[in-house]
C-alpha cells in the first residue's frame, strides 16, 4: 500500500511538472441550447425558477452543515431546454465522453453509470459509464477514512455490510430530487491549449445509477472549493487559477466558449479584481459585497444583508440561473428599477411564477439605468449588461431577474448575471477578477 501511494504521488508530481506551462480548456455550453420542441419560453422560465428555487434551499441547508493548462467546452443550454451551462469531459481508460452540467456550487463529480449489472443500461438521451470497462476504475470502499470521513459532506452513506462494498452516497434534496450511486476514483482525459490531450488520474468521482431530475445531462462537473472536487485537481496540476466566459444564455449549441485551467491569455480584456473569500462560505465561491447601485444612487440595503456572521453573505454560482437576493435587497432592487418602468405595461402570464414582468416589445434598453454591484475593498463594482437582470422571458415579454430569498439569507449572483463575462478565479491568491466580453 505505501510502495502505490508512493507511485501514485511520483505520478502526480511528474504530471504537475510537464504541464505546468499550459492550459487545460473545455468548451462550455448553456443548457437551454437543447431546448425540447415541445417547450415554450414560459415553460423554460418557470422550470428555471422552480430549479433556482430548490438549489437555493440546498445551497442554504449546506451553509448550515459546513459553514498552460487544459480547456473544455462551455456553452448555453438554451437548446436543451435548461438555463445551465454544460460542458463534455472524458472519464475511464479507454476515455468516453459525458456532457455534464458546469456546477461551481457542487463539490462531486459524478456520471449516470452503471457497475457490474446495476443501473440502467440506457437513458433517454444520455450516455451512461459502464464502470466495469474502465481498466482505472477504482471503488471508494465504505471501511475506509475516506469514505467514513472526508466524504461526509458529499453525503456518503455508514451503510458497510462487508469491506468489499463500496462507499454509497445518497443525495436527497429538499425538493425530493435524488442522486444515488458509489464513490470511485478514475482518470479524466483533458484537451489542452497547446492541442495535445493530459491524463488526470485518481479523480474522485461518483458512479450514479439512480436519479430522478437530471434528465438533460450525463452528470455534473464539480468546481466548488473543495478537496474532492474536479477543481482542486486541476488546479494543482495546471495552477491556482480557473476561468470561464459564459456566452448569453439564450445562445445556441452551436455557439461555446471555454472553462480553461491554467492562466486566462494575455490578450484577455483588462479586468477589475476583488478578494475572493475561500474560508467564508465553503464549498461556495463567496465575495464581500457591501452594496447595489441604480444609476449614480446607492440603495438603501441594510449592511447586515451582506454580512456572513448575520445569516447574509454572497456568492457567485454557476448552478443557480436567476440572482437571489435577501427581502430588504430585493424590495430595494425591484422597486428602485420598477420606477424606470413606468409607462411599460405589468403583466401577470400564465403559469409563469415571476413577481415583475412587461410587455416591453417596443421598450428601449437605454431607459434602464445601469445596476452595478459594489465589492469591499479598492472600489471594484460588476456592472452587468441590462439583459441579464432585464431577461427575455418569450417574445415581447420581459421579467427582472431576481428572486426574493427570504430573511435572513445568502445572495446568489446566478448565472445570467454573470454572462458576457470572463471571470478568473485565481485560488492561490484568493481573488476573483471579472470584465465584460462577448465570449466569442
Amino acid at each position: 500500500m505505501k510502495m502505490t501511494m508512493l507511485l501514485r504521488l511520483i505520478t502526480m508530481l511528474l504530471i504537475s511538472s510537464a504541464y505546468s506551462n499550459t492550459v487545460m480548456r473545455l468548451d462550455m455550453a448553456h443548457r437551454d441550447t437543447v431546448l425540447s420542441p415541445k417547450s415554450t419560453p414560459f415553460h423554460r422560465i418557470e422550470d428555471i425558477i422552480g430549479e433556482d428555487k430548490k438549489r437555493h434551499s440546498l445551497i442554504s441547508q449546506k451553509i448550515q452543515i459546513t459553514k498552460g493548462g487544459a480547456r473544455m467546452s462551455l456553452g448555453s443550454g438554451f437548446d436543451f431546454g435548461t438555463a445551465l451551462y454544460f460542458s463534455e469531459i472524458m472519464v475511464g481508460t479507454p476515455a468516453k465522453k459525458f456532457r455534464v452540467i458546469v456546477d461551481t456550487g457542487s463539490e462531486l463529480t459524478w456520471v449516470n453509470c452503471r457497475l457490474h449489472g446495476k443501473g440502467k443500461e440506457k437513458l433517454e438521451n444520455r450516455q451512461v459509464f459502464r464502470a466495469e470497462n474502465s481498466s482505472s476504475f477504482r471503488k471508494v470502499g465504505c471501511m475506509t477514512k475516506t469514505c467514513k470521513v472526508d466524504l461526509m459532506n458529499l453525503f456518503s452513506l455508514a451503510i458497510c455490510p462487508n469491506p468489499e462494498t463500496p462507499c454509497s452516497y445518497d443525495y436527497r434534496y429538499v425538493d425530493g430530487t435524488t442522486a444515488q450511486g458509489v464513490f470511485a476514483k478514475d482518470t479524466f482525459t483533458v484537451g489542452l491549449t497547446n492541442g495535445s490531450v493530459a491524463s488526470i488520474p485518481d479523480l474522485l468521482i461518483g458512479c450514479t445509477s439512480s436519479t430522478n431530475n437530471f434528465r438533460e445531462a450525463d452528470g455534473v462537473l464539480g468546481l466548488a472549493f473543495s478537496d474532492y472536487s474536479f477543481t482542486s485537481k486541476a488546479t494543482n496540476i495546471f495552477g491556482s487559477k480557473f476561468s470561464y466566459c459564459l456566452v448569453d444564455h439564450t445562445s445556441h449549441k452551436n455557439v461555446s466558449n471555454y472553462l480553461i485551467f491554467g492562466s486566462t491569455p494575455t490578450k484577455a480584456p483588462a479586468r477589475r479584481t476583488t478578494r475572493l473569500d475561500l474560508s467564508l462560505l465553503p464549498p461556495f465561491y463567496a465575495v464581500s459585497i457591501v452594496g447595489i447601485s441604480i444609476g449614480d444612487t446607492m440603495l438603501n440595503i441594510p449592511s447586515q444583508v451582506w454580512d456572513v456572521k448575520k445569516g447574509g453573505g454572497t456568492i457567485l454560482d454557476s448552478g443557480t440561473s436567476l440572482t437571489f437576493l435577501a427581502d430588504a435587497a430585493y424590495k430595494a432592487v425591484v422597486s428602485g428599477l420598477e420606477r424606470f418602468l413606468v409607462g411599460v405595461k405589468r403583466i401577470k402570464p400564465k403559469g409563469l411564477p415571476i413577481e415583475y414582468c412587461y410587455a416591453t416589445s417596443k421598450f428601449d434598453d437605454s431607459k434602464l439605468p445601469q445596476l452595478s454591484f459594489h465589492f469591499k475593498g479598492g472600489g471594484a463594482r460588476f456592472a452587468p449588461y441590462r439583459k441579464s437582470y432585464l431577461i427575455h422571458a418569450a417574445p415581447g415579454i420581459r421579467c427582472l431577474g431576481f428572486v426574493s430569498a427570504g430573511a435572513p439569507a445568502t445572495n446568489v449572483i446566478g448565472n445570467i448575471m454573470q454572462q458576457n463575462h470572463l471571470w478568473e478565479f485565481d485560488l492561490g491568491a484568493s481573488t476573483l477578477s471579472f470584465a465584460p466580453s462577448t465570449c466569442l
